[in-house]
């Protein structure tokens, strides 16, 4: 990291930039165009110039960390019982009282500041990413480490991370609006440099910082990043906060009546910022709403006392009123100190846990959708598969089937064996898609098998490719190199390896093969490099780039525009989708063996297609055109019209593995009801095969219905040809979308939320972004996606994978389970501690006033150690056992279920009751009934009965509500077997509890601490108004046993008859039988239970 002590440098050069040659200003910054910097230069760079980022703005302030604690309503209410016991000169009550402002501001205020700074940090992983070449391979880093002399890759739809020196471009414009106010993107040129002083509209062979590429691709090199870019010269402008609409205070542009309402407005945001009831997500802000509801509602119970006591009020009953006000709202413990700290804490914790876990979440709001997410929309390539695809099969018109074999090198041309055969004669037999996905599976599982390894003698020589003896006899074998490249081979290699974006080179320092671009195209480029017809030698020879079309979701294609090097005529090369390339075709193959395209070839063109697709391969069409005359200028020929009279040079078939953990990843999902579907441009025969793979739909539609079976796959053009209303018709959704455009996943979306589900949709592209903002849960590749998709998205995706979707769904299910925990944990003892000093206003003393069961001191030291620290111990909860076993929560309804609601009066009462009866017991049942006379502001001999029996209560009370720690592990499950699936231990209470050790330590010390708080001379007494006890220490050590089993009783009634939970019951069992649920479709035996949702 840049050193704060010193301002950083600003890279010099001899020139401007714009007016050197790209290779001068890689000489000035050290730099290398083919590979990029090293690490250690990268590292020696952000020392030097400093982080990639705009000075001013970060950090947190603690001062607004401060004003918060001290703002919020437990503490205000405080002071004004400080503020009162000073006043009646009462010094240690009103010393205790300053002394719990203290630890509750300062306790409150590092807990909050260090989770603030935790979420600070977070939130700055998911800006915005760079695609920077360092030591030969593309990295994908932060755009604050983006140093200069890095070399940037720039596609459609990044946002460029600094100031570039462009050294190629093609068909290249970024969108400067925000420097130049110019709304007409940019065209840039790399070449020539630019003589003489320019401004920075003029600058076109650069591309500056925080603009955005609104058109083909780029690389570059950083000249300047940080405050040394040109957006950083005018970055003060920038500082400027967004004001609300109608809070101006202008009559002219507004009316008369403007002023009032805008101060109105003003006067509500700054209460409710203060308040934190307009600030937060929708969570934070709906249980601020809930502390001050609360609060009135003990504003109103202050009134009782003081009514009970027929308004004659004495310091003391003033304080105990008081004291019911933050027992009552501690119960949630009064925003922020508690409730929101606690809930900040375990957001933060949660973001932290999802980092790791290869998840960034952007939204804080997404943390809190994730739990109830009941749909998943996925794409395939480089999701649910490995995106690492090798080129397995080319079929060539007229000349065959070209397929390699022995391979999982992706980026390696030298490693496997080509072979060649005749292409399959057409057949009048209809293809049993079933009976080829068997064999597939089949020979897959085979290949995997340890039995079916060879192991060599050793006698041959490392590297050598055999001849297996059972390959097909008619198929020939060549090492890569050795294959004769007939001519209509040539053609096809040519368009591959042009129409292409992809670098394929070696690295002689690593000894390795590297590979930079998209998985597709490496594919592709890797093929032609086994016949040496890569682009780079291409390009070396003379072929020189043109114009580029890129590669648009909705119309599935791309293509190029290349001048040959000899007799200078000018070809067309494309690439893309099958049915859409053979209909812009005219013609198929090449020299004596070109033929016109017919309906006859067409379907033979698709048999092919068919065949290779059914095989799991992604299929793509290779065609050309060559024009003799070209157009004056390309930029200005429509795209519609360069891609037309083409001619097919073959297909090329694709394989793209499942990922390992994709199939496990979806067998989680459909435990826990969340349904997956398949979302791709893929053809249908091709996404058919992969979902069957994972386990997203059945190997046998058979066993279906077929209503249900007809709507399992279909193509876009079917979807989308479909009426709203026939959609929601249909039986099911579709599980698998083939030839999906971005228009479709919208409609997808709208579609799964008329029926009332909760999706969530991934997206890499710049068109995914309204899908992206209209799912509930948006998901961008942190990869493969554009800037302009994250930052339409709620999370980001750090490497591409299914399996991080799934795991975050399950982080975001564990934090709303621990939310829900620790709010009723805080709300029982609320509604525990309430009952009892409310009843207790029915004990009067000789002179006819209350004598309360519980000194105040005495309850606001019960709310200090029982509320904060074991509900920080809960939010740190671990998952449960069945926590992806069970259907996804109701979002409409939140945290504050019905099941919540009843839970928190039930134990609430069994803890306020049994606390009651205690009281009862040693006053009235041994005692003799005297409860003395001003027993609620000093000792004395009269008052030695009710301080026994306050102190037996407050070690009674103190230890239920810790105890109910541990039993709320689980809201559910019996605390002596949290887990009803393991086997390991008879008696697993123990491991259990220390489990979680912060909350472990947090129950301990608090139950400990009991001891000195009675036993201490003139502190038990003088301050916490009970004295040291004998024989009450029964009551209150028997009263836990009661209350446990009174909380398990009704856990037990829940699970037996199913209470929350649709009336189905808890029980675990066996299941044996078929699984075709919806979602994922396999024949094994697996242990399942009838339901165990936690809430309902």
């Amino acid at each position: 990291m840049a050193s704060k002590r010193y301002r950083p440098q600003k890279p010099s050069f001899s020139r401007p930039p714009y007016q050197l040659s790209a290779d001068e200003v890689a000489q000035e910054l050290g730099t290398n165009i083919e590979t990029g910097l090293s690490p250690s230069q990268a590292k020696q760079n952000l020392d030097q110039y400093g982080e990639n980022k705009l000075e001013g703005g970060e950090g947190v302030p603690v001062w607004k960390v401060f004003i918060k604690q001290v703002s919020n309503a437990m503490i205000l209410v405080l002071i004004i019982a400080m503020a009162l016991s000073y006043g009646v000169k009462d010094w240690v009550e009103g010393g205790v009282i300053t002394a719990v402002i203290f630890l509750n501001v300062t306790i409150g205020f590092f807990q909050e500041y260090r989770a603030e700074k935790t979420m600070d940090s977070l939130r700055s992983l998911s800006s915005p990413t760079a695609a920077v070449l360092r030591d030969g391979n593309l990295d994908h880093v932060a755009s604050i480490a983006v140093v200069p002399g890095d070399i940037v890759d720039l596609k459609t739809g990044d946002v460029v991370p600094a100031d570039l020196r462009l050294f190629e471009a093609l068909n290249f414009e970024t969108d400067e609006a925000l420097l130049t106010g110019e709304s007409l993107p940019v065209f840039k040129e790399p070449e020539p440099p630019i003589e003489g002083e320019v401004g920075v509209g003029d600058r076109t062979n650069m591309a500056f910082s925080s603009s955005t590429v609104a058109k083909g691709r780029a690389r570059g090199i950083v000249i300047g990043t940080g405050m040394a870019t040109e957006i950083g010269a005018i970055a003060e402008t920038l500082k400027g906060k967004t004001k609300k609409p109608s809070r101006s205070m202008s009559r002219k542009k507004h009316g008369n009546f403007q002023p009032v309402r805008g101060g109105t407005l003003k006067a509500w945001d700054a209460i409710g910022k203060l308040l934190g009831l307009t600030v937060g997500t929708p969570l934070q802000k709906k249980l601020a709403r809930l502390a001050y509801y609360l609060l009135l509602c003990a504003v109103i119970l202050a009134i009782i006392v003081f009514a009970a006591n027929k308004f004659r009020i004495p310091h003391e009953v003033v304080i105990y009123a008081i004291s019911l006000v933050p027992d009552m709202t501690s119960g949630i413990a009064i925003i922020p100190e508690s409730l929101i700290a606690v809930l900040t804490i375990t957001m933060a914790v949660g973001m932290k846990t999802m980092v790791k876990r290869k998840v960034i979440v952007r939204k804080l709001d997404a943390l809190e959708a994730l739990g109830g997410v009941s749909n998943i929309c996925s794409d395939k390539t480089g999701t649910l598969t490995q995106g690492k695809m090798i080129t397995r099969k080319a079929w060539i018109p007229g000349v065959g089937i070209y397929t390699v074999d022995r391979t999982e090198e992706a980026a390696n041309p030298t490693s496997g064996v080509v072979r060649f055969g005749e292409a399959p004669a057409a057949t009048s037999e209809p293809i049993d898609a079933n009976k080829t996905f068997e064999r597939q599976q089949e020979a897959r599982d085979q290949a995997r098998s340890a039995l079916a390894l060879k192991f060599a003698d050793g006698t041959e020589p490392r590297g050598h490719r055999g001849i297996d003896p059972g390959d097909t006899p008619d198929e020939n074998y060549f090492q890569d190199g050795a294959l004769p490249v007939v001519p209509e081979l040539e053609a096809f290699l040519h368009s591959s390896a042009l129409c292409n974006l992809a670098t394929v080179r070696f690295d002689n320092t690593k000894r390795q093969w590297q590979a930079t671009g998209d998985p597709t195209e490496i594919a592709l480029q890797v093929f032609c490099h086994r016949f040496d017809y890569g682009k780079k030698k291409l390009v070396a020879d003379g072929w020189k780039a043109l114009q580029e079309y890129p590669f648009d979701s909705d119309i599935k294609r791309m293509s190029v525009v290349f001048q040959e090097p000899n007799n200078r005529r000018y070809f067309i090369f494309a690439k893309g989708a099958v049915e859409r390339i053979i209909d812009l075709c005219t013609n198929v193959g090449f020299g004596d063996k070109q033929a016109p395209m017919t309906e006859e070839m067409k379907q033979e063109i698709t048999r092919q297609m068919t065949a290779f697709a059914d095989q799991g391969l992604r299929v793509l069409a290779i065609a050309r055109r060559i024009m003799d005359t070209p157009p004056a200028d390309w930029n200005e020929f429509p795209r519609d019209e360069v891609e037309q009279n083409l001619t097919l040079m073959g297909l090329a078939g694709l394989y793209d593995p499942p990922r390992l953990e994709t199939k496990e990843a979806v067998r989680k999902c459909t435990n826990a009801g969340i349904q997956v579907h398949m979302l791709t441009g893929d053809h249908p025969s091709t996404a058919r095969a992969i979902a069957r793979e994972v386990g997203i739909i059945p190997a046998d539609f058979g066993t279906l219905p077929a209503d249900v079976a007809r709507s399992m796959v279909k193509t876009a053009a079917e979807f989308d040809a479909l009426t709203n209303e026939e959609i929601d018709q249909l039986p099911a959704l579709p599980f698998v979308i083939a030839r999906c455009a971005p228009n479709t996943k919208v409609r997808m979306i709208d579609a799964l939320h008329r029926r009332g589900r909760y999706a969530a949709m991934t997206g890499d592209g710049v068109n995914d972004s309204p899908s992206l903002k209209r799912a509930d849960v948006g998901i961008a590749m942190g990869l493969a996606g554009s800037d302009v998709a994250k930052s339409a998205s709620d999370i980001v995706l750090t490497d591409d994978n299914f399996e991080s979707i799934v795991n975050a769904v399950e982080e975001g299910r564990r934090m709303f389970d621990n939310i829900q925990k620790f709010i009723l944990h805080l709300l029982v003892s609320n509604v525990g501690e309430v009952i009892l000093l409310i009843i207790g206003l029915a004990f009067r003393d000789r002179d006819n006033f209350s004598v309360f069961p519980l000194a105040p001191l005495e309850i606001l030291w019960i709310n200090m150690l029982t509320s904060s620290f074991p509900a920080f111990g809960l939010g740190l909860e671990k998952a449960t056992s069945d926590i992806m076993r069970r259907p996804p929560h109701d979002t409409k309804v939140g945290v504050f279920t019905k099941q919540i609601l009843v839970d928190m009066v039930v134990y609430g009462t069994i803890m306020g009751a049994c606390s009651l009866c205690t009281f009862v017991i040693i006053v009235y049942g041994v005692g003799n009934g005297n409860l003395g006379v001003n027993c609620n502001s000093r000792y004395s001999s009269e008052c030695d009965l009710v301080f026994k029996a306050r102190a037996a209560v407050f070690a009674q009370l103190t230890w239920l509500i810790l105890i109910s720690a541990w039993e709320f592990k689980s809201i559910r499950r019996s605390m002596f077997r949290f887990d009803p699936y393991q086997t390991e231990h008879r008696f697993p209470f123990p491991r259990d509890v220390y489990q979680n050790k912060f909350l472990f330590y947090a129950v301990v010390i608090g139950a400990v601490s009991v001891f000195p708080v009675v036993y201490i001379p003139g502190l038990n007494t003088g301050v916490f108004k009970h004295k040291g006890i004998t024989w009450e220490w029964a009551l209150s050590f028997g009263a836990i046993p009661v209350f446990v089993c009174g909380v398990e009783a009704w856990k037990f009634i829940k699970r037996k008859y199913g209470l929350f939970n649709n009336r189905e019951s808890d029980r675990v069992k066996k299941d044996a039988s078929l699984s075709l649920r919806q979602g994922f479709f396999t024949l094994a035996k697996t242990t399942t239970r009838a339901s165990s949702a936690g809430v309902s």
